[in-house]
């Protein structure tokens, strides 16, 4: 029997998002596998992954800041915002009289912050039911709706200049539903000489960090995160007594137990330190928001 458990995963380059859970399934033996948050094929780093009942705890997660390492090159547009479109524009030389030192640290600024952001067109958000990307290839022309994000850091790290183009090493701390090929083209296109995004690794995910995470080489007995372990990592842990989560999981409320609840939710956890499930407020009392599947004992 397949233990659930929250399992970190290092993405390689060329791989999608589905192919690393097809992966998991295979290693793991289970179809109840899925993932919180998708990597595009040419990105790199971390894929948080559910594995059994552990998939419930995927949507308080998908939600979590992240953290990005990534290469943005000013002087191109692409097709796609990144190295995997066609390019469509190159800067001319008049162009480049812009592009100072304190020219990309004011066009970093910008981007910095509660901006409004309007996604890639081949990104998977969906339009009318299907991805805006499955649109894009169909010939359609798809313009997305702005969107408001919050980008905490944008750092450039090292600048290097090449034949007609300025590479950037970034770093960027950011909101979920931050498209960060959106904020390589928006600052190419405030300095007026176009950028795409060349490289993108995803570092961190709320408390989730790359380095814990296992290779696809080593997926087989790869160790995983108990439920109760993972859902402290997103939520305050409410340890609960034998006969409240009996209650929880049976669907009662807890009387008059609101008070104990500081945030909106919390991690139930029992006397075993088994995760009954995810808690809220309702009035003064507390119910369950999303119950786990109960352990065999």
């Amino acid at each position: 029997m397949v233990s659930p458990g929250i399992l970190l995963v290092d993405k390689p380059a060329g791989l999608t998002s589905h192919d690393v859970v097809a992966r998991t399934r295979r290693a793991f033996g289970t179809r109840k596998v899925g993932h919180a948050g998708t990597l595009d094929p040419m990105a790199t780093g971390l894929l948080v992954i559910g594995i059994e009942g552990a998939t419930r705890l995927l949507t308080y997660i998908v939600g979590a800041d992240k953290t990005y390492e990534a290469t943005i090159r000013l002087g191109q547009t692409t097709s796609t915002d990144d190295a995997d479109g066609e390019i469509l524009t190159s800067a001319d030389t008049t162009a480049w009289a812009e592009v100072t030192e304190g020219g990309i640290a004011a066009g970093v600024a910008e981007l910095t912050g509660a901006i409004s952001q309007v996604p890639s067109s081949v990104s998977a958000i969906k339009v009318d039911g299907r991805r805006a990307y499955d649109r894009v290839r169909a010939g359609e022309d798809v313009v997305l709706a702005a969107r408001d994000v919050t980008v905490s850091r944008f750092d450039v790290r090292a600048r290097r200049d090449g034949d007609g183009v300025i590479d950037l090493d970034v770093v960027v701390e950011c909101s979920s539903g931050t498209y960060i090929r959106s904020l390589a083209r928006d600052l190419g296109a405030g300095l007026g000489v176009g950028g795409h995004l060349t490289a993108l690794r995803r570092t961190r995910v709320g408390d989730f960090d790359v380095a814990d995470a296992v290779g696809l080489d080593d997926l087989v007995g790869a160790p995983t995160l108990t439920p109760a372990q993972a859902a402290g990592r997103v939520l305050p842990i409410m340890d609960v007594s034998a006969a409240d989560a009996r209650d929880l999981r049976h669907g009662k409320r807890l009387a008059g137990k609101a008070v104990l609840l500081e945030g909106s939710l919390a991690a139930a956890v029992d006397e075993e330190g088994e995760l009954v499930g995810i808690v809220e407020r309702r009035g003064a009392d507390l119910k369950s928001a999303m119950n786990m599947p109960e352990v065999a004992r």
